[in-house]
């Protein structure tokens, strides 16, 4: 049974409009999903569909209208002040520009310590000597430690700041699109410095990118989002070879074939019709305007996500009578 680090229950969003204006524009909606020690979750979607959003309600950056989280069973959202400043230790976040996440003035030692030193952990002494190991577990010298981050390429600093991640020894570690901006000899590096560091500490990974084909690579189970929405969560395995989203389905069909005389036009899974408007209020399915399958029933009521077999769940009226909230 896998040991739960992170339960995210029913977490909703929503943000002001213009000034003046009573509707809002819904963020997240009643997402849920856990995330075992050591798992892998993949976040996918479009731009826009709230999965930086729902990164950062896990950290608390920005608070949920609703719904709640926990770690290890604990509850993070509601917890007294001195409580969330305890269990923050839990969560890291990894940006997808490097660079401009780490302090300009400060040396790489300085940078990767600072959350120990903000947390009031260990002496000086003791976070610069943690500093400088994570430095060699990243694969940067001890000898650069000294140095600034603008003196460092892209993937360095990503190495920089995985290691300033890891240095509260977090349960989590939220990796928001921060590998889309290598180079692809510098990402593949990269995931498999995640990956050789997940298994040494036995980290949970929430994964957030667009490219499908790294999402693939990495993940034991996979999330789909649209319009705030989780219309399809499985394994990375299930979601690949028989995806029941029609959604989820068009994501794979606009994967690039690496090879031009396989590749056409009219397999890259371009989606016609209008989007559902992301303004709270909205009846039925959002997916319903951009849907080859759409139903009557699908403008009058939003599908919830359900169990259509063995850790595979849908949020889809197509697979409604293979759902049921007693699986």
């Amino acid at each position: 049974m896998v040991d739960t680090a992170l339960d995210v229950r029913a977490v909703s969003k929503s943000f002001a409009t213009r000034s003046g204006e009573r509707r809002r524009l819904l963020a997240v909606s009643e997402a849920s999903f856990k995330l075992g020690r050591g798992e892998t979750l993949g976040l996918v979607g479009e731009s826009g569909c709230g999965k930086s959003t729902l990164a950062r309600m896990v950290l608390r950056l920005i608070e949920p209208d609703s719904g709640s989280i926990h770690f290890d069973g604990k509850p993070f959202t509601g917890a007294s002040p001195g409580e969330t400043r305890r269990m923050r230790r839990q969560a890291q976040l990894v940006f997808q520009d490097a660079l401009s996440s780490l302090n300009p003035r400060m040396t790489v030692a300085t940078n990767i310590a600072e959350p120990m030193r903000l947390q009031g952990i260990g002496s000086a002494r003791d976070r610069q000597d943690a500093a400088l190991e994570l430095m060699e577990l990243v694969g940067l010298r001890r000898d650069q430690a000294e140095r600034y981050p603008h003196e460092f390429s892209g993937g360095q600093c990503q190495r920089i700041a995985i290691a300033r991640a890891l240095i509260l020894r977090p349960a989590v570690v939220v990796f928001d699109e921060a590998v889309s901006a290598l180079d692809v000899s510098i990402r593949a590096q990269i995931l498999r410095l995640i990956l050789d560091l997940q298994q040494r500490f036995g980290l949970g990974y929430l994964f957030i990118s667009h490219d499908l084909s790294v999402v693939k690579r990495i993940s034991d189970r996979i999330a789909v989002m649209y319009l705030g929405r989780l219309v399809e969560l499985g394994t990375a395995e299930a979601i690949y070879r028989q995806p029941l989203h029609p959604y989820t389905e068009a994501l794979l069909r606009a994967i690039p074939v690496p090879d031009p005389r396989r590749m056409r036009v009219s397999s890259l899974g371009l989606l016609t019709g209008e989007a559902a408007s992301p303004l709270d209020g909205s009846d039925g399915c959002p997916f319903r305007g951009r849907c080859s399958h759409q139903m009557p029933a699908c403008a009058e009521r939003v599908p919830a996500l359900l169990p259509a077999h063995d850790r595979h769940s849908v949020a889809c009226l197509l697979h409604a009578r293979q759902s049921s909230p007693g699986h």
